[in-house]
C-alpha cells in the first residue's frame, strides 16, 4: 500500500467541515475526516478554548514536560488531535457571533459538535437552526447518551460510559472488582461511527440535495460492541463470562507468563492446537481424548491452559514468540504501549507516527496515532502540524468568508472572535 500517491484528489477533498468539538471524542472524529482530506475548520471560544489545550503533558523547545514552561509549548493531546485542521476563534455566546456562524455554515458541507445534549440549541446552533441556514448541511452530533436525551445525567465521561455499558464487567477474574479499560474506549469508538455516519450522509446529500442530523452516543457505541459478545447467553448456559487472561470457550486461548514477561497465544482450531502441542514438545496431546477435539479443549480448558503455562514459563518471551511464529501458531509478545507504537510495520504504513510541533518539528521519542486507513490511489494521513489557537482567523474570515481587514479587527476588538 506504499503506492499511495498525491496525484489524485484526496478522498474527501473539496468537503468543508465546521468543527465545534472539544476534548477527545469529537476532535478524534474530525481528525479522521481531516486525514481523509476534508477541510476542517476548528472553531474555539477564545475565552474557553478546547479543553485539550490545557491537558498535560506538553511538548516544546524543552521536549516533553508535565507543566507548560514556554508560551509556544503545546499540549501533546492538541499536537495529536489538531493535525491538518484550520483554527479559528468565535465566541458563540456573543451577540455578534450569529452572522459569522451563518456565513460559516453557508460555506460548509458538514458540522460536527460534541456538546452535551441541548447545549447547541441553547447557543442557537442546533440542527434545526443550522439546517435553516443550509439545508444541505450534514450535522453530526456526538454525545454521551444521544442528542435527544436531555436529562440530569447529561455529561458523559469515558469511565461513566464504560461503567454503564457493562464493559467494566467483561474483563478480569470472576468475582473481582470492575476493570476500567485503559484506552478511553468510548471516546475513541463513538467517533468511528460518527465518521461512518457523516460520510454516508454526505453521499446521500449529494444525491438528494438535503442534509440531515447524524446522532451518535458514546453509550450506544460501546454497548453495541459489548452486545456483540454473547455474554448473556453464556451466563444462561451457566458459564463464567469473566475469565481473566484466558478464554475458555476458545481454548487454547489467552495470555501466558514467560520467564521475563507475557505472550498471547490464540490457537482454538484443531490444526492450530496441534501445532502448539508440537512446539511444546507434546505432540501426543493431539490424540489425548481431552484435547483431540475443539469441544474437548473447551471442556478441559483449565488443564490445557495449565500445560501451556508450564511451557511458556520456562522460556523468554522472545524465544516463545520465535518458536510459535516458526510453527505458524498465532501469537504475539505482550508489549508496553511505547513499544507498540514504534512497531516498524506501523511506522512504515503511517498508522503510527512521530508527533510534530508546529515550530520545532518532529519530536524525538514522542509518537502518536497515524491514519489507519490506506488507499492505493490517493494520500490519506497528516502532513500539517496542529495550529495555534486562532491561527487561521485571517485565512477563514477574510479569504473564505470575504470579511475586510477592518471588519476582522473590529470583531477581535469586540470579543466576537
Amino acid at each position: 500500500m506504499k503506492s499511495n500517491t498525491r496525484n489524485l484528489p484526496r478522498p474527501l477533498e473539496g468537503f468543508t467541515v465546521i468543527d465545534f468539538t472539544t476534548a477527545l471524542a469529537g476532535p478524534y472524529a474530525t481528525l479522521l475526516l481531516a486525514g481523509l482530506g476534508a477541510r476542517i475548520i476548528k472553531v474555539e471560544n477564545p475565552l474557553a478554548p478546547d479543553s485539550a489545550r490545557g491537558n498535560s503533558p506538553y511538548v516544546g523547545k524543552d521536549g516533553v514536560t508535565m507543566a507548560r514552561k514556554h508560551d509556544d509549548d503545546m499540549s501533546v493531546a492538541m499536537a495529536d488531535r489538531g493535525r491538518n485542521k484550520l483554527s479559528i476563534t468565535l465566541n458563540m455566546k456573543h451577540a455578534g457571533a450569529k452572522k459569522l456562524f451563518a456565513d460559516l455554515v453557508k460555506h460548509a458541507d458538514a458540522l460536527v459538535e460534541n456538546y452535551a445534549a441541548g447545549t447547541a440549541d441553547r447557543l442557537g446552533m442546533g440542527y434545526a437552526a443550522t439546517a435553516a441556514l443550509n439545508p444541505r448541511i450534514v450535522y453530526t452530533s456526538i454525545s454521551g447518551f444521544g442528542a435527544d436525551q436531555v436529562s440530569g445525567q447529561n455529561k458523559a465521561m469515558d469511565t461513566i460510559v464504560q461503567a454503564l455499558s457493562g464493559l467494566m464487567m467483561t474483563s478480569g477474574e470472576a468475582g473481582g472488582a470492575p476493570i476500567r479499560v485503559g484506552v478511553p474506549f468510548g471516546d475513541l469508538s463513538a467517533p468511528l461511527f460518527a465518521v461512518i455516519g457523516t460520510i454516508a450522509a454526505l453521499m446521500q446529500a449529494q444525491r438528494t440535495g438535503l442534509g440531515q442530523q447524524v446522532d451518535v452516543s458514546l453509550l450506544g457505541a460501546v454497548t453495541s460492541m459489548v452486545a456483540c459478545e454473547p455474554f448473556e447467553a453464556l451466563e444462561r448456559a451457566g458459564l463464567e463470562t469473566r475469565t481473566g487472561n484466558t478464554m475458555p470457550r476458545l481454548a487454547p486461548f489467552g495470555i501466558f507468563p514467560t520467564a521475563d514477561g507475557y505472550i498471547a497465544i490464540c490457537a482454538p482450531r484443531p490444526n492450530m492446537a496441534a501445532a502448539l502441542f508440537a512446539v511444546m514438545g507434546k505432540p501426543e496431546l493431539s490424540k489425548d481424548e481431552r484435547f483431540s477435539s475443539r469441544d474437548g479443549c473447551v471442556k478441559n480448558n483449565k488443564e490445557l491452559h495449565a500445560l501451556v503455562e508450564a511451557w511458556t514459563r520456562n522460556l523468554s518471551t522472545s524465544d516463545a514468540a520465535g518458536q510459535l511464529e516458526k510453527a505458524g501458531v498465532p501469537s504475539g509478545a505482550v508489549r508496553r504501549p511505547a513499544e507498540g507504537v514504534r512497531d516498524p510495520r506501523l511506522l512504515a504504513r503511517g498508522e503510527t507516527e512521530q508527533i510534530e510541533h508546529p515550530t520545532y518539528g518532529k519530536m524525538d521519542n514522542l509518537y502518536g496515532g497515524g491514519m489507519p486507513i490506506l488507499m492505493s490511489g490517493s494520500f490519506t494521513g497528516f502532513d500539517r502540524p496542529s495550529p495555534s489557537l486562532g491561527e487561521h482567523n485571517d485565512l477563514v474570515y477574510r479569504e473564505l468568508l470575504g470579511y475586510s481587514s477592518e471588519e476582522v479587527s473590529t470583531l477581535k476588538r469586540d470579543g466576537v472572535i
